[in-house]
């Protein structure tokens, strides 16, 4: 504890550092000042009655899937119609659009392998396409919010204007669009001037600003049931804690390929044992390369089944879809999520190029050929680790399903037990902890995190 006590200490003894990480926390409570202002139109107190009686109603597991990601996304700005209501998630769609456009467009990958220049340029593109998509979701979650609630009528007084006029849709699609360029230049300044990925962390703010509600209402439910109450909240913690530790596994697991640098002189023919027992290095290949994208994918696409219950609503087994914690759910998002796990990892770790970037550097992976015998090995060596990394994140996707019910009784609380919120909190709070760490250590100071895991894989 003394120890950690002296790295805060070092931490807030580093004017660049302490700077950094008050920036970000300003730019951070920006952010959440703003989720909470509501469009002009909408009467905010009204909203929360509506939210209220539409859970009522059953709503809130027909809307849990990406819907309910967004909302998580936005720390509920979506979900009370504020004016950062689409948060960041349009420019992290369009940040993947352009990343998806770049394997087939040569233009953007040429961008790709330009530099500064060619980075600075695509970053560009992707304001002006996050744009695009917020005209395009803006129309989409207006219609939501009007056609969700008109049917009731004791809940007009919800909007001071009339819905389906253009003084209406007009100023709050214009607003939508403002709130999420904001957002979007919140992250921008934290990832320029504070600590860590800017958009990651305000991902990551919305997403831990729910977890105390949720835990409040998972032991209210608890605590309901009698002196067993708090035991069992007692055994959700630790085993929340676990998971949390998994998924720090899961994040930072790697396989290292030895790699062997060979000098000039070396590959004339000459000698020198030493120069080559001290130029070995290696490749860590992730066995979670994709990500959350994964989930994310599936989660998009699990849409479709909900949808073809309009074409047969009395049929009990497609039904199951439109619930986030059905099995016929879970299944087919488990199965989604491997496929996708396979095709993003192989899309954006070009072994090819490795390979070839190995060969002309001379460098070489012991006891195989240079060129297309190594780019065959590692991209074999992928497919074997990316298996159990993918079927390791299916199953912490699935997760809260597996625990709501007969473990967890909320479901708010049950969501943050796996799947895209949990791996997103995660791989952020490492990534900041690292770029503390590099700060430390060029100061000579210890690091956050001494062990042997933080040595071996760098965080």
């Amino acid at each position: 504890m003394k120890e950690f006590i002296q790295t805060l200490k070092n931490i807030w003894s580093l004017k660049e550092l302490r700077d950094k990480i008050l920036f970000t926390l300003g730019i951070i409570l920006v952010y959440r000042f703003a989720s909470y202002i509501s469009l002009p139109a909408i009467n905010l107190a009204e909203v929360g009655d509506l939210l209220e009686h539409y859970k009522n109603q059953g709503g809130n597991k027909q809307g849990a899937g990406l819907l309910g990601l967004l909302s998580s996304f936005t720390g509920g700005a979506f979900s009370h119609a504020s004016v950062m209501a689409l948060g960041i998630m349009p420019y992290i769609s369009a940040s993947i659009i352009v990343q998806l456009m770049g394997m087939a467009i040569p233009y953007l990958q040429k961008l790709q392998k330009d530099g500064e220049s060619g980075r600075n340029t695509l970053n560009q593109i992707t304001r002006w396409l996050t744009i695009g998509v917020c005209l395009v979701q803006a129309p989409s979650y207006l219609t939501s919010i009007t056609q969700l609630f008109l049917p009731y009528a004791q809940f007009q007084s919800a909007y001071y204007v009339e819905p389906n006029s253009i003084m209406f849709w007009l100023p709050s699609i214009v607003i939508l669009v403002g709130g999420s360029v904001f957002a979007m230049w919140l992250g921008e300044k934290i990832t320029d001037k504070g600590i860590g990925n800017g958009i990651s962390i305000l991902i990551m703010v919305g997403i831990l600003s729910r977890l105390p509600e949720a835990f409040v209402q998972e032991m209210a439910v608890q605590n309901g049931k009698g002196g067993m109450g708090s035991i069992m909240i007692l055994i959700e913690v630790l085993f929340w804690m676990v998971v949390v530790l998994l998924a720090v596994i899961l994040s930072v697991a790697v396989r290292k390929i030895p790699i062997q640098y060979v000098s000039r002189a070396q590959a004339r023919g000459g000698v020198n044992r030493n120069l080559m027992q001290g130029a070995r290095q290696w490749i860590p290949l992730k066995v979670n390369a994709a990500g959350v994208m994964p989930i994310i994918f599936a989660q998009a696409l699990m849409f479709v089944p909900g949808l073809l219950t309009k074409f047969d609503e009395s049929n009990t087994f497609l039904a199951g879809f439109k619930n986030v914690f059905s099995w016929q759910y879970n299944v087919l998002f488990a199965l989604l999520i491997i496929i996708f796990s396979f095709f993003y990892t192989a899309i954006t770790i070009p072994v090819n190029q490795m390979a070839d970037d190995l060969k002309r550097n001379g460098g070489l992976v012991p006891k195989v050929r240079p060129g297309k015998e190594t780019a065959d090995y590692l991209d074999d060596i992928l497919s074997k680790i990316t298996l159990p990394g993918a079927i390791f994140l299916s199953i912490f996707a699935v997760l809260p399903a597996i625990v709501h019910g007969s473990f967890v009784q909320t479901d708010a609380f049950a969501l943050f037990f796996g799947g895209t919120s949990l791996l997103i909190m995660v791989g952020v709070i490492l990534d900041t902890v690292q770029q503390i760490n590099t700060y430390l250590l060029n100061h000579h100071y210890d690091g956050l995190m001494q062990s042997k895991l933080s040595r071996t894989t760098g965080y």
